[in-house]
This record gives structure tokens, sequence and C-alpha cells, in this order.
């Protein structure tokens, strides 16, 4: 059975990573500590940082931006969320973004926590470039995101 603990992170706490996708994060709360009911980690990202069109098929995710602005595209619709704007992706919903401000942080959380190994998979613990190819083969071999298609912006 999994168990909840209590976990508490300060600014700049965490264990970090480097997502093959673009993007540094680290990790605030994992599957592990959650009792397996959520993950969340802070995002720091750059300009043009985009991600696939996909969707979560067993997750439901949000997002908060806490700094800058990115362009949300959501079910074939587009939205742009500044700081403090927050968005939620329920499952099976087909959504991807991209930043257009210098740049961006976020607090991303999934629940259930399922999806952790996907970011596990497709992240590095040093700086890595850009590799979607290998976003595929995390999806692929997690079950956690079916991408959809190319960015569509």
């Amino acid at each position: 059975m999994d168990t909840l603990t209590a976990t508490v992170r300060q600014q700049g706490e965490g264990e970090q990573a480097w997502f093959c996708g673009g993007g540094t994060f680290t990790w605030k709360v994992t599957g592990a500590e959650s009792g397996a009911a959520f993950f969340m980690f802070e995002d720091q990202l750059e300009r043009g940082k985009v991600t696939p069109l996909h969707l979560h098929p067993h997750a439901d995710e949000t997002f908060y931006l806490l700094e800058g602005e990115i362009l949300l595209h959501i079910d074939g619709e587009e939205t742009t969320l500044g700081a403090g704007g927050v968005a939620v992706f329920p499952r099976r919903i087909p959504h991807a973004f991209m930043v257009t401000s210098p740049t961006a942080r976020m607090l991303a959380f999934q629940n259930p926590a399922a999806g952790e190994a996907f970011y596990r998979h497709a992240s590095e613990d040093h700086p890595t470039p850009v590799d979607f190819d290998r976003i595929r083969a995390a999806a692929e071999a997690t079950g956690a995101i079916e991408i959809l298609g190319p960015p569509p912006f």
C-alpha cells in the first residue's frame, strides 16, 4: 500500500532534472512522497520551448504559471496563459504549449502519480539537448502520454 509522507521543500530545494523536451525541472513532491496520489514539479523554461500535441490517458494535469507567458493549444483552440494563471487538462484532452516570453516558470501537477515515470525516463541529471525521438520513446515505454502529432504552433 502506498503511504503519504510529510514533505516540505523550500524555494530552490528538490531534485533537479533536465528534460529532453526542453526545460529544467525541480521535483517538489514525488509520487512516492504523495502515496502515488500525485506528483509536482517546478519547470524553468525558455522562449520557443514547445510540446508535441499529446494527451494523458490516465492522469489529469494542472499548470500554475509562476512567471512568464505560454500559448496553450487545448483540444483545437488556442489561448494565452500569463503569470498567476492556471490551466487544467482533464485526462484524454489533447493539448500542447509553447513558451512565448523570454523565460517562464510553472508549477506542474499530475494526479495520479503514474506519469512521473515518463518524466524520469525522458530526463537526465545534466543539461541535455531537445530530443523529440526520446520523448516519443519515453511515452511509448511508460504509457503515461500519447503523442498525437507535432507541436501545433
